[in-house]
């Protein structure tokens, strides 16, 4: 009775339950390191964010020049080649993640 059950039991579990378990990772590894659509809003959302504050300390920073012509800002300044490039960079890579996931 043994010589049967072994082959069996075995054979199912190598050719089927094996693979099945290895494809069930698989899937799960691959859809754990992807943005889900909460992601990309949240990333979204703390952009529009990030631009709104960036703003306002542009505003800031103008107004307190205008009434204190010896202030300077430490902080970047808007209109300078250098401090606009890492803006330009998120706009431009945000611009191609946008195309790419319209239907």
């Amino acid at each position: 009775m043994e010589d049967i059950l072994v082959p069996i039991v075995v054979i199912p579990t190598i050719f089927v339950g094996l693979p099945w378990v290895i494809l069930h990772y698989v899937t799960k590894w691959k859809t754990a390191a992807t943005l889900t659509g909460d992601d990309e809003a949240l990333l979204e959302e703390l952009y529009q964010l990030a631009r709104r504050l960036d703003d306002r300390m542009d505003t800031v920073e103008r107004l307190v020049t205008a009434d204190h012509p010896e202030f300077r800002p430490a902080a970047q300044m808007p209109g300078r080649e250098i401090d606009d490039h890492p803006l330009r960079d998120i706009a431009t890579l945000r611009a191609r993640t946008t195309e790419r996931n319209r239907p």
